[in-house]
């Protein structure tokens, strides 16, 4: 019996030790790109011309700052004198942009770049946090510094420094390109970004490859991997809200003895259920790429857990459910809900309500989310105390995209030729700023922000002291002009 016992457990970690080392690297080898001849520090000053101007979005009035909106137009058609010479622009909606670079083949599939114009609002109070002045757009040891850098007018001077170099060399590309730049982008986007969907839809564009604002590529973020990675979104959530009402039990009411709980207590065990029981994890979709390209990457005990999910499931679910980032590569679920102001979590008279803010990863459907919350509720709250109400749905999953495709694969290959250290491997976007485009951009939909980031920024990309390296900035420039010249000389299998 032990000498079976230990042929077991031989075997086991034979089978262990294979899993673990026979997965080769699947990360494209590839030569380091040359130098353009950027004069990096023009390309910074005109990056924080275009920071100075405090283009800060409003939920409820469309027309605040139009006066710094109307001016970031100004300023960019006397930035970039080629791209307004060569490129037709249309005003779109309140003050959204769209370009359009015809190509030379009118039968080819176009591409699609899309950034956002506006910023997030400083919080009241933290200016004093700021080492310069948050619009001030100063160049100071070595950084640009300003309110949006990250979050999107680096995307968006980027693009158009790449394009403005592009056309200065006499390059004309063969698939014609467009420029959304929405307006919109951090208010939900039902005006401007909604528009330019409207307007794509209705001339019939169906582009075969779109970029979209992602994640920067990131230190520490994969467990098990030192090296930087850029995690390219190619599917992502959708969101959909559910608002549970508890009632109070009827008065005299009892369960075995003792008095009914009221509302708000049974809405805070409901919660809390929700929070431990969230929908079934899935490594379907896009997670299985995701680790294939990550774990011949990995070191040590962590590369032996993710490389046997066979065994270690649910410790890898764990461990990747402790950041955002990773986590949305099971089920991507977040919620935010929280008793009526003035109810005592004891109170057993009024109802209780809280909205329920769920993330749909594409594949999974509204019904599902809203019978999965439904089947919880039932187990807590007595059968006729509660409510279940649907939300309309304001965002639509992005479906996965293909990472077999030449286009994900001239993506791939540019970030390995700018950022040679970087391990790029296809995720699940946890939301995208632009949703309400989904459903006109066809099969092709990546997001990625070509810029490194650290720990520390993060919290610099809505926060205080937002900066971003003149250096770093050359390399989105450079990312802009190999993808660009890459992808509109492309003949497509797909999309032609």
């Amino acid at each position: 019996m032990g000498l079976g016992l230990l042929a077991l457990v031989l075997a086991l970690a034979l089978v262990l030790a294979i899993n673990t080392w026979r997965g080769t690297s699947r990360q494209i080898k590839v030569a380091p790109l040359a130098p353009i001849g950027l004069d990096e520090n023009a390309a910074a000053a005109r990056l924080a011309a275009a920071v100075q101007l405090q283009t800060i979005s409003s939920a409820t009035d469309p027309q605040l700052h139009a006066d710094q909106f109307k001016a970031l137009h100004v300023l960019l058609a006397q930035l970039f004198p080629n791209v307004n010479a060569a490129l037709q622009r249309e005003d779109v909606g309140d003050f959204g942009l769209l370009y359009r670079w015809g190509g030379t083949d009118p039968k080819a599939a176009p591409i699609l770049l899309l950034a956002h114009q506006d910023v997030v609002p400083v919080a009241p109070g933290t200016d004093k946090d700021w080492q310069v002045p948050p619009f001030s757009g100063e160049i100071k040891d070595g950084f640009v510094w300003g309110r949006g850098l990250w979050d999107d007018k680096s995307s968006l001077m980027a693009q158009l420094e790449a394009i403005d170099r592009l056309i200065q060399k006499n390059y004309q590309p063969r698939r014609t390109v467009y420029l959304a730049y929405s307006a919109d982008a951090e208010v939900g986007g039902a005006r401007d970004t909604a528009k330019i969907a409207e307007l794509l839809k209705q001339r019939g564009i169906h582009p075969a490859f779109v970029l979209e604002q992602g994640q920067p590529i990131l230190d520490g973020v994969v467990p098990g991997i030192a090296a930087p990675t850029a995690l390219i979104g190619a599917g992502g959530n959708g969101n959909e809200s559910i608002v549970i009402k508890v009632r109070p039990p009827a008065p005299g009411t009892s369960a075995a003895g003792q008095p009914e709980a009221g509302a708000s207590a049974l809405l805070q065990r409901v919660l809390l259920r929700l929070e431990a029981e969230p929908p079934t994890a899935s490594w379907n979709g896009i997670a299985g790429p995701t680790l294939n390209a990550l774990v011949p990457e990995m070191h040590g005990v962590v590369r032996v857990l993710f490389a046997n999910r066979w065994l270690f499931g649910p410790i890898v679910e764990r461990q990747l459910e402790r950041a955002v980032a990773t986590k949305a590569w099971l089920h991507g679920i977040t919620m935010a809900a929280a008793d009526p102001p003035g109810k005592e979590a004891g109170a057993v008279t009024g109802d209780a309500d809280a909205t329920l803010d769920f993330r749909i990863p594409p594949g999974a459907s509204a019904p599902h989310l809203l019978e999965h919350v439904r089947h919880v509720v039932s187990d807590v709250v007595p059968a006729g105390r509660f409510e279940l109400s649907a939300l309309p749905v304001a965002q639509r999953p992005i479906d996965v995209a293909p990472t077999a495709s030449a286009q994900y694969q001239i993506l791939d290959r540019t970030i390995r030729e700018v950022f040679p250290e970087a391990v790029v491997a296809p995720v699940l976007m946890a939301r995208s700023d632009h949703s309400v485009l989904n459903g006109v951009l066809g099969d092709h939909v990546f997001a990625f922000t070509p810029l490194q980031a650290h720990a520390a920024d993060l919290k610099r990309i809505h926060g205080a002291n937002g900066r971003l390296s003149v250096a770093g900035y050359a390399d989105a420039v450079r990312f802009y002009d190999r993808l660009l010249s890459q992808l509109t000389d492309a003949s497509f299998i797909a999309g032609k």
